[in-house]
């Protein structure tokens, strides 16, 4: 609507009547013009997807999680197969050992404008598998940037009938345009490897208006401690929302922060923004809180911020006599990835930052860590030493280790070969090179006590072990001679 200039009028009534007719006005036009901008379109899938453009599925390509990505091919439409109409979403999981992707994942995001979800609660559809399985994650509002509203319920059960599936929306009034319409992740844990389809149908957006939200918590209903320096930034993480379902049972779904309200106790030691990225900026402590609905969350993240950041030293070999894997002084080969999070057994989560122009790898929750550089291996026969910095900010418990295990691929260059070598130097409080904290530890190994590593032609992976789930960061890691 264009703007209209209205002169002062003397008589007050006929001035508060154009105000009146002016206000009800622009208040139409502007629904008019958002809704022209972003759909109210409910359904997603029906017979095929709505109004989801033409470039609409994304699998999940390789990332920490999973070095091989997942299988492309692993989404179809089915013709055969539906609970209603003629056609089905159909998703074939792969066995664990398929070359193409071990696993089946991915988004459909719409291909231009995103939809004004506000009036709706809950996103459902019905599914059904070709044998009792359990799928990892079915959800909504990814879109790979920035993925601001995720919501997922984890653990999905299917059987091999149809059944409705209800995922409750834990804020509706936040999603003005949102593109992410589904996402999945699926693999072959609970079929010891052997793969497996499901089918999803119907998939819609709904007003159902008997979900009732109860309480959410963050750190997973923790009060977790974070030792920390200005400009550090960490994020809070283990989101959860639970709600009274239709059917009278309460579900819990893994929501994105930014459905929360964050709030901290001392803005002078930290910020939060509104989606939970805390940032300190002077030394104490700060308590990062939330709530969800009006309604505090269980759980707390307590920022102790200890002052200011000191870089790891700057190193200062010559590039020629080094081959660097993670150091903003050298060019750095290339690597597959900084944290492999080897399930089932690790915990270490990635938080890594830039402070002063340096980029470091930070690790929470940390126990164990693969750094993986293989696609090429890494021939460092010329090479005498591993050289990497390490800084525990937390407290440290007496007899605390920190492992550093280097790995060669062998002569065929790949994992599980029957030739790979390992060897494993292990550090605590007591050796030359102490575990301490609030310090840099300048670690130096030299191949040659390093007799379980029979070669050095093809060098595939660093593995930090000895984690007491606290945090760890990780700077110039790199062969010199």
């Amino acid at each position: 609507m264009k703007n209209i200039k209205i002169n002062y009028l003397r008589n007050s009534l006929l001035f508060g009547l154009i105000i009146l007719i002016n206000s009800s006005c622009e208040r139409d036009l502007s629904d008019e013009a958002r809704n022209a901008t972003f759909s109210k379109t409910a359904e997603v899938f029906t017979d095929g997807p709505v109004a989801m453009g033409t470039n609409f599925y994304f699998p999940y390509g390789p990332d920490a999680n999973n070095p091989v990505g997942s299988k492309f091919s692993a989404w179809s439409i089915d013709e055969n197969v539906s609970y209603k109409g003629n056609a089905s979403m159909r998703f074939d999981v792969p066995n664990s050992n398929d070359p193409q992707g071990n696993y089946a994942g991915g988004i459909l995001r719409i291909d231009g404008a995103g939809r004004d979800l506000t009036d709706f609660d809950a996103l459902t559809f019905w599914a059904k598998a070709s044998q009792g399985v359990t799928i990892g994650e079915i959800g909504f509002g990814e879109d790979f940037y920035p993925n601001k509203y995720m919501t997922t319920m984890t653990n999905v059960s299917l059987g091999t009938a149809w059944t409705k599936y209800i995922i409750p929306i834990p804020d509706a009034s936040k999603l003005l345009n949102e593109k992410g319409m589904f996402r999945y992740s699926a693999g072959t844990q609970g079929t010891n490897g052997a793969g497996y389809t499901f089918w999803i149908d119907e998939l819609k957006f709904e007003k159902l208006g008997t979900i009732l939200p109860l309480q959410a918590s963050i750190m997973n209903g923790n009060n977790i401690t974070r030792s920390t320096f200005v400009g550090v930034k960490s994020s809070v993480t283990g989101v959860l929302a639970s709600f009274n379902m239709p059917n009278g049972i309460n579900q819990s779904v893994t929501i994105s922060p930014a459905f929360l309200n964050f709030t901290s106790s001392n803005t002078s030691v930290a910020t939060v923004n509104d989606s939970g990225v805390v940032t300190p900026i002077g030394a104490g402590t700060a308590v990062i809180t939330a709530t969800f609905n009006g309604q505090p969350a269980i759980g707390s993240l307590i920022i102790n911020c200890t002052g200011s950041y000191n870089n790891a030293p700057t190193p200062t070999l010559s590039p020629a006599n080094v081959i660097s894997i993670f150091s903003d002084v050298y060019s750095n080969v290339p690597v597959n990835y900084y944290n492999g999070y080897w399930q089932p057994w690790q915990t270490t989560l990635s938080s890594d930052f830039s402070v002063l122009g340096d980029n470091v790898l930070g690790y929470t929750n940390f126990n164990f860590v693969g750094i993986e550089f293989s696609n090429p291996t890494v021939n460092a026969n010329s090479m005498t030493h591993i050289h990497l910095d390490a800084f525990i900010p937390g407290p440290i418990a007496p007899g605390r280790q920190l492992r550093v295990l280097v790995v060669d691929f062998g002569a065929n260059g790949v994992f599980g070969g029957g030739d790979d070598t390992r060897h494993s130097t292990t550090f605590t409080a007591t050796t030359s090179t102490p575990v301490v904290s609030q310090n840099w530890i300048s670690i130096e190994i030299p191949f040659s006590a390093m007799p379980g590593l029979l070669s050095r032609s093809n060098l595939a992976q660093i593995i930090l072990e000895g984690g007491d789930n606290s945090i760890l960061y990780v700077d110039n890691i790199y062969f010199h001679n």
